[in-house]
């Protein structure tokens, strides 16, 4: 007979110092409901991608006014040996964009995958999530193009990390006792 408490989640036992009970065959694992707080959080984070990925899209819409900005500064400059070839200026920002494009893919992608564990009550999740906060929000304070949407971005995740981090919320993200041997 187990000692457990009836629908008791294994994070819940965990907790208590206990282990998960076992499943039989073809027995589906108890599943805490998600705390609202929690919920929001995970569209928070996935609005924080969106938000990424909007900027390096804003400037492939402008690319050719970027173009034109830095050919003009370029044919400005009265030095000739800082003078650069107009080719290497549109490679410049095709390369600029497409490293973008990497970064801000990169970045959705870690968000939806923490967020959604986190969801899931992982609390490894929602401390992985605040170290790419903490990175975004570092990558926001010398980020040029686009910046608004790093900017929002940046914001977005802030405000999901506070909802992970409320009070409320503590016991869906139980802290596993470690025992030395």
């Amino acid at each position: 007979m187990s000692d457990s408490k009836a629908g008791e989640t294994d994070d819940e036992r965990r907790k208590r110092g206990r282990a998960p009970d076992p499943l039989l065959p073809g027995q589906e694992p108890v599943k805490p409901a998600v705390p609202k707080p929690v919920a929001l959080s995970f569209w928070l984070w996935i609005a924080t991608g969106v938000f990424l990925l909007a900027g390096p899209v804003y400037l492939l819409i402008g690319r050719q006014s970027v173009i034109d900005e830095f050919t003009k500064q370029n044919a400005e400059q009265r030095d000739p040996a800082l003078k650069v070839d107009p080719a290497r200026i549109v490679d410049g920002v095709d390369g600029l964009i497409l490293n973008l494009f990497v970064g801000a893919i990169t970045f959705a992608l870690l968000f939806a995958l923490f967020a959604y564990k986190a969801r899931e009550g992982t609390r490894s999740a929602r401390t992985v999530l605040t170290v790419l906060a903490v990175v975004l929000a570092l990558i926001g304070l010398f980020y040029l193009a686009g910046a608004i949407f790093v900017v929002i971005g940046t914001l977005l995740a802030v405000i999901a990390l506070i909802l992970m981090y409320l009070p409320s919320v503590a016991d869906y993200y139980p802290k596993v006792g470690r025992k030395l041997p």
